[in-house]
Order: structure tokens, then C-alpha cells, then sequence
């Protein structure tokens, strides 16, 4: 079963708000079918600390405008993680992303289109 509808949405808003404050590297995986935990994560690249804190605000407050709050988020210089419970948004250091893989460890796993991901590339 794939992830509901309303996830996938809220992971649009949230990738859209990473991708306004330089987010790159957006990967969206739907773990619906291999994870009790989450439906989906999302994972970002951040060039460097500061950015990190300054996407995870920005996702933070476009999903408060959408009436979500996270249930916790934890995290280092090189790495913030938000846990909505169905939605779990990593935002990673170039360093980080490369040493723990996650695209690679859940690659066996469907990924989401991101819709601003698509409107960058046709752009070009």
C-alpha cells in the first residue's frame, strides 16, 4: 500500500520549502511497505550547517502553516532530522549524506516525484 495521499502532500510542501532556502539533492522514499514507523523520508542536502538550520526552519514553519507539528527533532551540526511520525524530513551534510547512504540502505523502496524537483529540472 502506498503512502496516503496526505503524506505525500505534506512531503511536497516540505520539499518545496527546502528547495527555497538551497536544499539540493531532494530524494523522497516511500517506506510504506517496509516501515512501522514512518510512510515517508525525505532527505535533503545542506552545503553546510547554518543552511541545515535555516531549511529545517523553513520546513518546520510551512507545515505549521498546514497544521502539522513536528513530534520531536534532534540533530548535530551535520545533520537535523524531523519526526512528523508518518513524514521524517533529514537534512545532511554533503559528508553526512555520502558516510550513512540512507537513499541506498531504503533503495529497494519506491521513491515519491517531487513536484518542485521536476519544475527545477525543466528549467534546466
Amino acid at each position: 500500500m502506498p503512502a496516503s495521499k496526505a503524506c505525500v502532500e505534506r512531503t511536497q510542501i516540505a520539499a518545496r520549502a527546502a528547495v527555497d532556502k538551497f536544499g539540493s539533492e531532494l530524494v523522497a522514499i516511500d517506506l510504506s511497505d517496509q516501515s512501522v514507523l514512518s510512510e515517508i523520508f525525505l532527505i535533503v542536502t545542506a552545503s553546510n550547517s547554518k543552511m541545515i538550520d535555516t531549511i529545517a526552519d523553513e520546513v518546520e514553519e510551512k507545515l505549521r502553516l498546514v497544521g502539522d507539528k513536528p513530534l520531536r527533532r534532534e540533530g548535530t551540526d551535520g545533520w537535523i532530522l524531523i519526526d512528523y511520525s508518518d513524514l521524517v524530513v533529514h537534512i545532511q551534510s554533503p559528508e553526512l549524506r555520502r558516510y550513512y547512504m540512507l537513499d541506498r540502505l531504503w533503495n529497494d523502496c519506491p521513491k515519491i516525484e517531487l513536484e518542485i524537483v521536476a519544475e527545477e529540472a525543466a528549467r534546466g
